[in-house]
């Protein structure tokens, strides 16, 4: 089974009396362990396909399977409580707290997860992660103490705190400069080679999308290749 399966996926909104379809019959599946590239130029429909695939909005028809679970019709609380315990995002624009430290901003998803866990523990799990995308000497920075490419490795490292089987980078270089892109791309490498995580990363530079394994290609709302890969039995 798929971790993630769209099924003739529609979005259409509706401004005032005018419906404008964004999304127009998308099907494609993700299997699990998966580095997927989402591509396609601005209006393409993939931030809209992005929000739905996060559970962050609801198709206007057709069915999305996540995890065995079809996942269209739940409401805006379940919604909330999928994302904070399957999910990760990571964002071009870092989204971390000011004034607060790395090491709280990372352990901050903790309080709303399933995880029951004393502050201690969740200090202790933040700390490790933080060890892990290679910030162990800076748990005590605040935000304008880390360059870039800190500040990235920090919201990479809270998106895997609730330990989700899938995170989304959405643009996640587009604020970081060429050699510091190369460094976080890798670490989205070696994260999906070495701990089986799966990955999807929604871009519209062929540089990022490289280091896909996949590259699923959007235009005007509809999925044009890469739909399917060899686990799920399909032709890309």
């Amino acid at each position: 089974m798929p971790l993630i399966e769209l099924r003739n996926i529609c979005k259409t909104y509706q401004l005032g009396d005018l419906a404008v379809p964004v999304l127009r019959g998308v099907s494609l599946a993700v299997a699990r362990g998966e580095l997927v590239a989402l591509m396609g130029s601005s209006g393409s429909g993939k931030s809209t396909l992005m929000n739905i695939l996060g559970c962050l909005d609801r198709p206007t028809s057709g069915e999305y399977w996540f995890d065995g679970q079809e996942v269209s019709r739940l409401t805006a609380d379940e919604r909330a409580l999928l994302r904070n315990r399957k999910l990760g995002f990571v964002f071009q624009s870092f989204n971390l707290l000011p004034r607060t430290s790395a090491l709280d901003n990372v352990a901050m998803p903790l309080a709303y997860g399933a995880h029951r866990l004393s502050e201690h523990e969740a200090r202790e799990r933040a700390a490790e992660m933080l060890r892990r995308v290679g910030l162990g000497e800076r748990l005590d920075h605040e935000p304008s103490q880390l360059s870039g490419g800190q500040q990235q490795r920090v919201a990479i490292a809270r998106a895997l705190i609730n330990q989700p089987p899938l995170l989304f980078a959405d643009e996640p270089t587009g604020n970081l400069d060429s050699q510091t892109s190369e460094e976080v791309l890798r670490m989205f490498e070696r994260l999906h080679s070495e701990e089986g995580i799966t990955i999807i990363m929604v871009t519209h530079d062929p540089k990022v999308a490289g280091h896909a394994k996949r590259i699923i290609h959007i235009q005007d709302g509809q999925i044009v290749d890469g739909a399917f890969g060899e686990a799920d039995g399909s032709a890309a």
